[in-house]
């Protein structure tokens, strides 16, 4: 069951709002087989120029489903932040399923079929074309933002000094940075 946690930014979550967002996400849950047990974060804001901005964060134990949607209608965002949650969770299980049944050793039968009638490339899948190796040289969020910069990167993975965790900084579309800290 999908508990929610919605909450508003120069907005009113008035019980319309939290009824439609309720109704639409929790949609969602027909396409786990096991009873989910998690907390859909929803973010509402409204701008100075009316456009609203909707964001939907529901983590889960291996996987966290996350999109934002801005239009000039609310519920059309929160419609379409759905559309694009579902296509995420069929995308996962797809991948989820191919790997499965690799495993089972029915791949073979299964690839010369798909191999007969695929197109010629699948956009779904994801091809690592490079691989760097690098050590985590301990550091404050400080100096991993001097790196990242200095290497042209929008995201930098290093060692905390303090805690000794491995942690992320990372550029985000406002020009601002984020921090993602692990335990």
């Amino acid at each position: 069951m999908l508990n929610f946690n919605i909450r508003g930014e120069n907005l009113e979550v008035t019980p319309a709002i939290r009824e439609h967002v309720e109704s639409k996400v929790s949609k969602l849950e027909r396409y786990f087989t096991d009873e989910v047990n998690a907390t859909a974060h929803t973010n509402l804001k409204v701008y100075n120029d009316k456009q609203t901005k909707v964001e939907i964060t529901i983590p889960m134990k291996n996987l966290t489903l996350r999109a934002e949607e801005r239009h000039d209608d609310m519920y059309a965002a929160i419609d379409l932040i759905v559309d694009k949650l579902e296509r995420q969770i069929r995308k996962y299980k797809t991948r989820v399923n191919r790997r499965f049944r690799e495993r089972e050793g029915v791949a073979a039968f299964f690839a010369s079929v798909a191999q007969e009638n695929a197109p010629e490339e699948n956009e779904d899948e994801f091809q690592v074309v490079r691989t760097k190796r690098f050590d985590l040289k301990p550091m404050d969020e400080e100096e991993a933002i001097l790196q990242m910069n200095m290497l042209g990167h929008n995201f930098f993975v290093f060692t905390d000094a303090e805690s000794d965790d491995t942690n992320i900084v990372y550029k985000r579309r406002d020009g601002k940075y984020g921090l993602i800290e692990t335990s």
